[in-house]
């Protein structure tokens, strides 16, 4: 296993997390420096703690995982993604909306189920155990890059076309989800 792998791994992983980030970039009035460093850190925080956990559990329990893993993302974004759209349909001021993403609870379910898919990432590196730190070192600070340019990007995009865009990343979020089921489902 080479560092190329690993970064072609990483990337991977932290598309979930820039479209996510991407969606809380278009769908939020106004983000502050420091919540768009909290979301990437949250993102890449837990892209790179799950491999880790599925490396130390090893192949029986991620096996037990993978029959419900893609379930519980895929219930997880629905639910924010579907909370989203109908949150978009009511008129409310900036400042209730601004909770919605950067809460304590939204980061870490936002996080959890974006992460998910990494944690039988780690199954590939139980036969190369000297690969695994310098992997989880790359896989979250891969997803921090992309979800804090994600979040720029999404709201470049807001402020150019001045849409309201909060029904759109409800969509996207509740296809990330249905992508992964699919996944899952039929391709695994």
């Amino acid at each position: 296993m080479n560092l190329l792998f690993i970064i072609l791994l990483a990337i991977g992983l932290a598309m979930d997390c820039f479209a996510v980030s991407i969606t809380c970039g278009v769908c939020q009035s106004k983000i502050l420096v420091r919540q768009r460093l909290l979301m990437a850190f949250s993102f890449g925080f837990f892209q790179a703690i799950m491999p880790l956990i599925g490396w130390l559990c090893g192949i029986h329990f991620a096996k037990q995982m993978e029959r419900f893993d893609h379930w519980i993302a895929f219930f997880i974004l629905l639910f924010i993604g579907g909370k989203m759209i109908i949150e978009s349909l009511h008129v409310k001021e900036d400042c209730q909306c601004e909770k919605s993403f950067f809460s304590f609870k939204s980061l870490l379910l936002l996080s959890i189920s974006t992460s998910i898919d990494a944690l039988a990432t780690g199954l590939v590196f139980i036969p190369y155990p000297q690969e695994i730190f310098l992997a989880v070192c790359v896989i979250g600070l891969t997803s921090f890059i992309f979800s804090l340019f994600g979040s720029y990007i999404g709201s470049f995009f807001k402020e150019r076309f001045k849409l309201k865009v909060e029904i759109f990343g409800g969509i996207i979020l509740i296809a990330i989800g249905t992508k992964i089921l699919i996944e899952h489902l039929f391709f695994s």
